[in-house]
């Protein structure tokens, strides 16, 4: 019996049974993530000892990879499930949760853990710019289902996956500011900052993205046209877009993320109504299919022994980053946001910002970037506090939401004017 055969068996198992009872499962208010990261626990050297980091390889290596992969799949999934110009219809309210609030998150997370752990500021900011993502594979099982159609306002909806998506890929700089400044001299650190990480790996990414989503759209049009394509090889192509455009762009060495959920975008507005729906349908099932091997492999891997030695530290840490880092930011700014509307839905956003798969893509590169690994423990530490307090209240506080919002506020989309 090879680690390799149990964890296949696990995740496919795993799978096949959220599958069969994922309704019975949420009105249980449990979610895929966190039975995937409890049967990665159980596995793991802690409990059965089925599995162990040193029989799955490098876990950092590993880590970093199939969460980047994760995400990336989730951030398609994302680009393809918004309407069609959806972030230029929405720019003033996305720009407000991009800018100020993202920056406040990355902000008041590192703040808090400088005072609390006591560690030099740009560790600390390091370790808020890692956790300040809101995950978009988290956010998805939030989102989604029949519990969300029927209590949540689409216009919600969609306003909670496009910030996942967005904010998600525009963390990197953040992260990198951090990097470089503990890495490099701070003149090196902003100027490397200033012409690699945001015109190359930003800017650039945005380009060679869209430009990879456009070919692929015209692509699909014309093999759809001339009746090149069967309608069984659409998830083949939706997931390798995902994987051409992700590769490709880390071959150019830029924000592999980033560009994906661009080349997604430009992809879903090139594309004809109906291959719309039908990549959107099988780029959420892949979506399905992919969230869980990473919170088993997560299960596996977590430092027990780091978190132990933060002491008090960890859980007063943590407990101040999921009530501080987003909701206050959320209720001061949410009536400047036209696709928030009250203080309810200020509130209830402020609270579903998830940390999950991104903050781990980004804890596993600080430890390879980085000569500290205090990100990955606390990132860990937050992530699964996280997983566990999200996905216990997400269906409880969405039933709740659609009752006080009145019968019938998922039918509702309330879509505001287009922003400008």
């Amino acid at each position: 019996m090879t680690a390799f055969d149990v964890g296949l068996t696990a995740i496919g198992a795993t799978v096949l049974v959220l599958g069969l009872l994922s309704g019975p499962i949420k009105q249980h208010f449990l979610s895929g993530p966190l039975l995937a990261l409890l049967l990665g626990v159980l596995l793991g050297p802690e409990v059965l000892g089925l599995l162990t980091p040193a029989e799955l390889g490098e876990e950092t290596v590993l880590l970093e990879r199939l969460s980047q992969l994760t995400v990336a799949v989730s951030l398609m999934a994302i680009a393809l499930r918004l309407p069609r110009d959806y972030l230029r219809t929405h720019a003033r309210s996305l720009a407000i949760v991009l800018g100020p609030v993202m920056i406040a998150m990355w902000l008041v997370s590192g703040l808090l853990a400088y005072a609390v752990l006591a560690v030099p500021l740009w560790v600390a900011l390091l370790v808020g710019a890692v956790i300040a993502p809101t995950d978009p594979v988290i956010s998805s099982t939030i989102v989604q289902g029949s519990e969300a159609e029927r209590n949540l306002p689409a216009r919600m909806r969609h306003f909670l996956s496009a910030e996942a998506g967005a904010n998600d890929a525009l963390s990197y700089p953040l992260v990198f500011l951090a990097v470089l400044m503990l890495t490099l001299p701070p003149s090196d650190a902003l100027s490397e900052w200033l012409l690699r990480v945001m015109l190359w790996e930003v800017l650039f990414a945005v380009v060679f993205g869209g430009a990879l989503g456009y070919a692929a759209g015209r692509a699909l049009r014309w093999a759809h046209r001339s009746d090149r394509v069967a309608r069984t090889s659409y998830i083949v192509f939706s997931l390798s877009l995902t994987v051409t455009v992700l590769g490709a762009t880390e071959l150019a060495k830029t924000n592999g993320l980033l560009g994906v959920f661009v080349a997604g975008l430009v992809f879903r507005n090139v594309i004809s109504e109906q291959e719309d729906r039908d990549e959107e349908q099988v780029q959420e099932a892949a979506n399905d299919f992919f969230l869980l091997p990473v919170f088993v492999l997560l299960g596996i891997t977590l430092p027990w022994q780091e978190w132990a030695e933060l002491g008090w530290r960890g859980p007063v840490l943590v407990v101040a980053v999921l009530l501080l880092r987003r909701l206050p930011a959320f209720l001061a700014l949410g009536p400047f946001m036209r696709s928030v509307h009250g203080v309810r839905e200020a509130a209830f956003l402020g609270w579903f910002g998830p940390v999950g798969a991104a903050a781990l893509f980004y804890a596993s590169l600080s430890v390879r970037e980085t000569p500290t690994n205090l990100a990955w423990t606390v990132g860990s530490l937050v992530i699964c506090a996280s997983v566990l307090v999200h996905g216990v209240t997400a269906t409880p506080l969405t039933r709740l939401f659609g009752r006080r919002a009145g019968k019938g506020a998922a039918d509702r989309s309330g879509t505001p004017r287009p922003e400008t």
